[in-house]
Formats: C-alpha cells, sequence, structure tokens
C-alpha cells in the first residue's frame, strides 16, 4: 500500500465512520440492539483508532511541501492549545444537547445555563483551534489535508447544530441562544455565575491544563516531532 492509497483510505473511513451511522436509522438500530453504553464505548474507540491511523498515514504520506515551515510557527499550537484543551474537559457532559460531547437525555434550564454560557459548543471550538493553529506550521499537502479538513468539519458542525436546537426547542430557542454563546468570557466576571459554577470550572480547568502539559511532554514521543522550535 503506498502512502497516498493509505492515507486516502484512513481519511475515507474516518469520514465515513461518522457519517454511515447517521443514514437511515442506522444508528437508533445499533443502539436498540446493543445498548446506548455499549454502543458509544466501541464507536468510541473506533473513532480514536482511526483518527490515530489518520495521523499516522499522514505522516507516512510522501512530503509535498505548499509553504515552508518557519520555526516560531510552532509557537501558535503552543500558545492556544491550552485553552483547547480546557473546552475539551469543560464540554465533556456539557449541559445542553445540541452539541457534541453533551448529555443527550437533558434539559437545557435557560436560568442556569452552566458552562455552556461561556461557549454552547466547546468540543468544536477545541477542534477548530487545534487544527487550524496546526495548519501553520504543518505546510505539506498530506497536514493541509488533515487539519484543513478537520476545520471545515468543526467549523460547520457549529450551524448545523444550532439549526438542530432551533427546530427542536421551537418558541424557546430564543432563550437558549440568548443564554449560551459560541465562546464569552462575560460569565467570568459575574458574581453570580462564578457563585454557581467556580468549583466545577476550575477542577475542569485544572484536568485541562495538567492533559495539555501531558500532551506536550509526549508530543516527540508520540507524534515523533518536538513541538518546539528547533
Amino acid at each position: 500500500m503506498t502512502g497516498w492509497t493509505e492515507y486516502a483510505l484512513a481519511l475515507g473511513l474516518f469520514v465515513l465512520s461518522h457519517f454511515v451511522p447517521r443514514l437511515g436509522g442506522l444508528r437508533e438500530r445499533l443502539i436498540g440492539t446493543a445498548g446506548r453504553r455499549v454502543y458509544f464505548s466501541v464507536y468510541g474507540v473506533m473513532s480514536i483508532a482511526l483518527l490515530v491511523w489518520v495521523i499516522v498515514a499522514a505522516g507516512r504520506a510522501p512530503y509535498v511541501a505548499l509553504w515552508p515551515q518557519v520555526p516560531w510557527t510552532r509557537w501558535v499550537p503552543n500558545l492556544v492549545m491550552p485553552l483547547a484543551v480546557v473546552l475539551v474537559t469543560c464540554g465533556i457532559g456539557l449541559r445542553q444537547p445540541f452539541t457534541l460531547g453533551g448529555k443527550r437525555n437533558c434539559t437545557f434550564d435557560p436560568a442556569h445555563p452552566g458552562l455552556a454560557a461561556v461557549s454552547r459548543h466547546p468540543l468544536f471550538l477545541a477542534l477548530a483551534l487545534w487544527s487550524g493553529t496546526h495548519l501553520l506550521p504543518n505546510g505539506d499537502l498530506a497536514h493541509v489535508i488533515l487539519f484543513g479538513s478537520f476545520l471545515v468539519m468543526a467549523l460547520a458542525a457549529i450551524p448545523a447544530f444550532d439549526a438542530r436546537a432551533r427546530r427542536s426547542l421551537g418558541p424557546a430557542a430564543g432563550a437558549f441562544f440568548d443564554r449560551t454563546a459560541i465562546l464569552s468570557l462575560a460569565p467570568l466576571t459575574r458574581a453570580t455565575w462564578l457563585r454557581a459554577n467556580a468549583g466545577g470550572l476550575a477542577i475542569r480547568v485544572s484536568i485541562g491544563l495538567a492533559l495539555w502539559l501531558c500532551l506536550l511532554l509526549l508530543h516527540g514521543l508520540v507524534i515523533g516531532v518536538s513541538p518546539f522550535p528547533a
């Protein structure tokens, strides 16, 4: 299998794995057969495995330079990734069902929006920050396709999920969008919001920063490329 063939196959399977289950109610039938927990556990492991394969295959693909790598550009993801990882830890289990990682069976309470007041799509925003900031120091064709694809998917998913929220909530959609944001730091300045959310926020931010530090230190070992300028 050549480098481009492996890369195309890995990327194609990754994309298909996210769209095929939604066709014809396939996902709902699989959940009904195996159970929600089993389905999402298997699907999560498969998605991670395919993502790892895509990243490895991108490194194996023939190198076709589109723009040169300048050492200082490596600081861009280094400066932005702490925010991206914190958004991930804050977004898992978000108490609004209309986003990736949100609690599917919960009912959004406009009076208590929680972390959704800061971002109603933290995982999509984290994916966009990760892929967008990694584009700059990775100017070869394979990685531009990789990070560019994830950036487009993340940015396209946000209005798609917002449209789903409008359809599902109907007249209540106005309150939902009034009390949430794509990204806003304003809630961090409100005493009432901080009193209600400071404890959980501090724990999630601490976990996110610790995870980011681990990823930074292991980047060279796992990915094979140092994240620091040479």
